[in-house]
């Protein structure tokens, strides 16, 4: 028997593969690196881009809100200030004037008594509408109010009492006081109203 050659293919071609230069191994990955840079900096100004479109778009939407709660604040409070005129204009006109009345005396009893200190033995001259007489007499007469003496002058308010001893005077003016009420209040709807035909 004969021994048989075992033949193996060869795959080397004749020539050597040649080793790539130095220069060209930096060039390639410079090149490399300057692709990844450029794909990174496209990536970062892409995210950058959506970004800003992302604050662009809830701005216009706060934006929005905004305008749309201002809107209906403004509905609302001129809805509100539209019930609240007629209220106030009648607590003007009625309720006021009415307690202004009742607190007259009392008022005058208040401002009477620093007045008396200081001339005890003279009757305080107290001036007054006709109408008032009877509510500031009783409460003069039961409150203990030093030594006064009633005159009725016709020209003053229901509101207005005039104090005077010796050459001291002292007004009283609750009608005063609720026209100056009634003034503010006009004010501030006519504001109200300049503001909303503005708006």
């Amino acid at each position: 028997m004969m021994a048989r050659r075992l033949h193996l293919e060869e795959f080397e071609s004749g020539d050597k593969p040649q080793e790539p230069e130095p220069g060209q191994l930096a060039a390639e990955a410079e090149a490399g690196l300057a692709a990844f840079d450029q794909g990174y900096a496209a990536g970062w100004d892409d995210a950058i881009a959506a970004q800003d479109a992302e604050i662009t778009k809830l701005r216009s939407e706060l934006g929005s809100n905004l305008q749309a709660l201002s809107f209906t604040y403004h509905e609302a409070r001129v809805h509100v200030l539209a019930a609240l005129e007629p209220l106030l204009r009648d607590m003007t006109g009625k309720v006021l004037p009415a307690i202004a009345r009742q607190t007259l005396g009392a008022v005058v009893l208040e401002a009477l008594r620093p007045m008396a200190g200081t001339l005890a033995s003279a009757p305080v001259e107290v001036l007054l509408n006709p109408a008032s007489r009877a509510t500031v007499e009783a409460l003069l007469t039961s409150g203990g109010a030093p030594p006064f003496r009633i005159t009725e002058e016709p020209s003053l308010g229901e509101g207005q009492v005039y104090l005077r001893l010796g050459r001291t005077e002292r007004q009283v003016d609750l009608d005063g006081v609720v026209r100056a009420i009634e003034a503010a209040i006009t004010s501030f709807f006519q504001t109200g109203a300049e503001e909303t035909a503005d708006g």
